[in-house]
């Protein structure tokens, strides 16, 4: 496999604070992602603890520590792990971003009413796929791809166009953060459910009425509070 690598640049973990892991961990990781899940992998901005400087280095940046890097080139899906660490290392310090609309979509909801929505579904025996929980309060369900240009519809079918739902899909051209990093120096990002090789992302369709339901009471108890 030939994939080009864009000119090096070192990427400083500005984080204080944040626990250390090796580079020969985070590289094991991306080669599980990309040789065992076949998902690509995008080098990421990193930012100082509580969202401030993002290490892009434009003092402007409207997502400090939760881009893609412009001038670093994806990992793509079945790199190996001698391919990963060569391209890695042109990108020291850089978080995992997994570009989404491809192998995947995500449903983002709030942790809460994620969890709860897990909980039903599973007692359900409905078969979930990887879902991450994000440090400032989000849950990230990974669905088929295309889920993100079916949403409006699936909704309008499930009788929830009207609700205010606090769901959002995330599709083609966006990104998610993966463990083992941070998300815009707010903390770790870290795995609810984790992958694995024999579970695929489902339909998002098997998922929505139970995670609209539980949104729903969720935004309707908090407004009660």
């Amino acid at each position: 496999m030939g994939f080009t690598i864009g000119s090096f640049r070192e990427i400083r973990d500005i984080t204080p604070g944040v626990r250390r892991r090796t580079r020969a961990s985070v590289r094991s990781t991306i080669a599980e992602y990309t040789a065992v899940h076949g998902w690509a992998v995008a080098p990421g901005a990193r930012a100082t603890r509580g969202g401030g400087q993002c290490s892009c280095g434009d003092p402007g940046c409207a997502a400090p520590g939760a881009h893609a890097l412009d001038f670093a080139d994806e990992i793509p899906a079945g790199a190996t792990g001698e391919q990963v660490g060569v391209a890695w290392a042109l990108t020291p310090g850089a978080a995992v971003l997994l570009p989404t609309g491809r192998t995947f979509d995500v449903l983002e909801v709030a942790e809460e009413a994620g969890c709860r929505a897990m909980v039903r579904l599973e007692r359900m025996g409905l078969r979930l796929g990887p879902v991450i929980g994000t440090p400032d309060g989000r849950a990230l369900f990974f669905v088929a791809p295309g889920a993100a240009d079916e949403l409006p519809r699936l909704l309008y079918r499930m009788g929830w166009d009207g609700a205010a739902l606090d769901l959002r899909c995330r599709g083609l051209g966006e990104h998610v953060t993966a463990p083992p990093s941070d998300l815009g120096g707010l903390g770790p990002v870290r795995w609810l459910r984790p992958p694995s090789p024999d579970r695929q992302p489902p339909e998002a369709r098997l998922l929505l009425g139970t995670l609209a339901y539980v949104c729903h009471r969720h935004g309707t108890l908090a407004r009660t509070m």
